[in-house]
């Protein structure tokens, strides 16, 4: 292959980019579609030899799905599960018992950010939207005082923590550590939610007076039968989390010469800890524990279920994986690493920049991220120094910038506008401040912690 110049290049990787926004903003093409179409031309214009153009493509295509795919799909049939058996709502309702009314939107923030971690953004929305109403027609007030606090935490969890896809994708073409970004991912996210969505959504509920929709009606609620406890719910989200911090924990241990790295149990106990493990023993543990009140062949249905609506998702990010191979085999990553190096500009807030101009530009966040860590992973290569905790702060800066100035290309913006009967210029001074808000609360805590530590 050629060695073309470096202006030559990165006016591919801009092309690249233009027609890869072209295709799914004005063309309406489907992002799978539009990134593997893009990732052809891109390897055949920047001189990858004919021979070599599909192994390019498929390899960074397996490599990323051979992470993302587990991840995401365990992660979906745990909240598939818990959505199903009315863990949400007895999460919600057991929150509310113990906060007390005057920090009913506290709770359903605190029953959002842990229902968040294992189901998607808009499922996760959807199944608290009924508790969300019959709160505020509990209580009173402004449906957003409850609506913002909740449909946050999950947008937090959604960009931040694994196994969502956006991150997990992100995490695996800059190599950043998936279990040291669930710890860390998490430390940012609810001081990110607290100030940007908790705060912000008291005050929203205050200036903006948005009633019930009245296409609400209280016993439409959903009747759940045999619904879980609250400490089942807990033990069910919780579990994943403190394996995973197993295998953290004792790598950290290792590096300190506490424990010996090298001992039998100590490999066994890591290996129990990373995230596919992890996840996997917490499906098999909700199986277990909900065995008596759903039945096996109910359960089985959720976990089918569960699947599908992820399918696509999973392609996606696969894709941007295979967008970020050609990228790599090409030295676009390189020639990009060179240019910022030029200017001085800190990687982390290049990274920052480039995922908030494709969020603006195409409205999903998963799209965005991924995109944005495909483009950057060989100019994080290439760039020297970097620890792992570097490596998972980059990919919280991309999460923040993907997360920033959602609006009318964004489905999000859609989904709860619509649902909280709120008109576009309405959402856009509350939702789209909100996500902005949390994008770059979130950027300028790892921003600051990238330089202290």
């Amino acid at each position: 292959m050629n060695t073309p110049d470096v202006a030559y290049l990165l006016s591919v990787a801009g092309g690249a980019i233009v027609l890869l926004l072209v295709l799914i903003m004005r063309f309406k093409v489907h992002a799978f579609v539009a990134l593997t179409l893009v990732s052809l031309i891109t390897a055949l214009a920047t001189g990858v030899t004919y021979d070599q153009v599909i192994p390019t493509l498929l390899s960074g295509f397996g490599a990323t799905l051979a992470s993302v795919a587990l991840l995401v799909g365990l992660g979906a049939m745990i909240g598939r599960i818990l959505e199903m058996t009315g863990g949400a709502k007895v999460l919600a309702d057991t929150l509310i018992n113990r906060f007390g009314p005057h920090r009913a939107p506290m709770a359903l923030g605190v029953a959002s950010l842990m229902f968040g971690f294992p189901i998607f953004f808009d499922a996760g929305l959807i199944v608290m939207l009924p508790i969300i109403f019959s709160v505020a027609k509990q209580f009173g007030g402004s449906v957003l005082k409850y609506a913002l606090p909740s449909a946050g935490a999950f947008a937090v969890m959604h960009a931040f923590l694994p196994p969502h896809p956006g991150p997990v994708a992100a995490s695996e073409l800059l190599g950043a550590n998936i279990g040291l970004l669930t710890v860390v991912g998490l430390l940012v996210a609810i001081p990110t939610w607290y100030i940007g969505a908790y705060l912000f959504g008291l005050w929203a509920g205050k200036k903006f007076e948005i009633p019930l929709p009245a296409t609400y009606v209280a016993d439409e609620q959903v009747k759940h039968t045999n619904a879980p406890s609250f400490g089942q719910v807990i033990s069910v989200l919780l579990l994943p989390l403190v394996l995973i911090f197993m295998d953290t924990g004792l790598n950290t241990l290792g590096a300190m010469g506490i424990v010996d790295k090298s001992a039998h149990w100590v490999n066994i106990l890591r290996m129990v800890g990373k995230t596919p493990v992890a996840l996997l023993i917490t499906v098999m543990y909700s199986l277990w524990m909900f065995r008596l009140t759903q039945g096996k062949v109910q359960l089985e249905k959720f976990c089918n279920d569960a699947l599908g609506p992820v399918c696509a998702v999973i392609l996606v990010t696969g894709a941007g994986g295979m967008f970020g191979g050609v990228l790599r085999a090409s030295g676009i990553g390189a020639a990009l690493a060179d240019v910022l190096s030029d200017t001085g500009m800190p990687v982390i807030l290049a990274a920052f920049l480039v995922a908030t101009a494709l969020r603006v530009a195409q409205g999903s966040a998963t799209v965005a991220l991924t995109t944005t860590a495909a483009l950057m992973a060989p100019t994080v290569a290439a760039t020297a120094g970097l620890s792992e905790l570097d490596l998972t702060f980059i990919v919280i800066a991309i999460a923040g910038g993907s997360t920033v100035l959602s609006h009318f290309n964004d489905s999000g913006f859609w989904l709860v506008g619509r649902f909280l009967g709120m008109d576009e210029k309405t959402t856009l001074k509350t939702w789209t401040v909100m996500e902005t808000l949390l994008g770059t609360v979130s950027f300028t805590i790892v921003a600051l912690a990238s330089i202290v530590f």
